[in-house]
């Protein structure tokens, strides 16, 4: 299962959050009710969360853990209240009786929350960040990424050393279950409330649409790239037929993934959506990779050429050197004859694979696609121009 590892800015916040059996990012308030680029990432962070997934907190350093985020009439995320992902600003006195997550007059700007369980317990005994990343410095590639974000998500691989390292830690407290060294938490009441809220209550599902139409313009395009990334990661996660038919279904799907050997992050490059798929019934063996290269206007050569980077770094860096396990795909909303004419001519990877005997292989798994704002179901429409050799 992935991992989210979410910022705190106090000691009240972690056991609030705990007790509760919930966690709601605060936003900013949009301005001219039109959302910004770092409320549409949230929102996209939001739609790839899955029920199983792991739930840590950060706070001073340190790191506390281990819970699981759990489903709640079917979804283990939900808009806090009824039109919190409309880009206006609400009166607490006015949704104060529809909140799912009450936290006085801030609750305006928790328009999200999440759903968890402690799994098996939330230690007290926190682990420092630096004792983390040296408990398996091999592992933990996203974390070192984790810069000006109020929470990360990050794969099975680190995801798994995060619990090593706790567990390990914490020993005695798992097998004395009731010694002092794990936060009470009274979750399974605060479920129940919001259970009997979201029953059969559409109002409080999450949905891309009051993202995109503030900022479709008429031709069919969307002002950002990062509402082209949470829609793309909204579709694919919620089986969209039009997505499916184009991405494919993936088992883990995240955005703005680093790309580049590790410097100042404001200087990393990132793939704007990365993901990948098990064989099946062979969890956790990989099959393939997604990478996904956005642009919301026209796609240029060094487009196509900035996609086929993170290609190889994939390539290197995931999927040992065999670009048959990848997928990647441009997307855009027209293209330039030049960004044909260089696709054509630099997508092709040879490689070797195998090893007595050793094969030499061929790649170009690359799709050029088109997107456009459906104004009929307020969702992208996707349409594969890739272009017969």
């Amino acid at each position: 299962m992935a991992g989210y590892l979410f910022s705190l800015n106090s000691i009240e916040s972690l056991i609030e959050s705990i007790n509760l059996g919930v966690y709601s990012t605060l936003i900013s308030r949009p301005n001219n009710n039109i959302w910004r680029i770092q409320h549409e990432g949230t929102f996209a962070d939001y739609c790839s969360m899955k029920e199983g997934d792991n739930v840590y907190f950060f706070f001073e350093r340190k790191i506390y853990g281990i819970g699981k985020l759990i489903n709640i009439n079917g979804s283990c995320k939900f808009l806090n209240y009824p039109n919190a992902n409309l880009p206006n600003n609400q009166n607490y006195i006015d949704i104060q009786n529809d909140l799912l997550y009450d936290n006085g007059e801030n609750s305006v700007n928790n328009r999200f929350i999440c759903t968890f369980e402690p799994f098996p317990f939330f230690f007290q005994n926190g682990i420092d960040m630096d004792e983390t990343l040296s408990s398996a410095p091999e592992k933990f590639k996203i974390l070192r990424a984790f810069w000006k974000l109020s929470f990360i998500k990050f794969s099975d691989t680190e995801n798994q050393a995060f619990k090593d390292i706790i567990l390990r830690r914490n020993i005695v407290a798992i097998n004395n279950p009731d010694n002092d060294n794990t936060f009470e938490s009274n979750y399974q009441i605060n479920h129940d409330l919001i259970r009997e809220k979201t029953n059969n209550n559409l109002d409080y599902q999450l949905n891309i649409a009051p993202f995109l139409n503030t900022i479709n313009n008429v031709n069919g395009s969307l002002r950002h790239e990062m509402a082209i990334e949470a829609s793309l990661i909204y579709q694919i996660t919620n089986n969209c037929q039009n997505a499916i038919n184009i991405f494919g279904s993936w088992d883990y799907i995240t955005h703005q993934v680093i790309a580049s050997p590790f410097k100042p992050v404001d200087y990393m490059d990132k793939m704007d959506v990365f993901g990948y798929k098990y064989i099946q019934n062979q969890k956790p063996t990989i099959s393939d990779y997604l990478v996904v290269e956005i642009k919301k206007d026209e796609i240029n050569s060094q487009d196509i050429l900035q996609l086929m980077k993170y290609v190889d770094w994939v390539k290197n860096e995931y999927a040992y050197g065999d670009y048959s396990m990848i997928k990647a795909f441009m997307l855009g909303f027209s293209y330039t004859q030049d960004a044909l004419d260089t696709f054509l001519e630099n997508v092709e990877r040879k490689f070797i694979k195998g090893v007595r005997p050793s094969v030499s292989t061929e790649w170009k798994n690359v799709k050029l696609i088109q997107y456009r704002f459906n104004e009929e179901n307020n969702l992208l429409d996707f349409t594969d121009i890739t272009p017969n050799e």
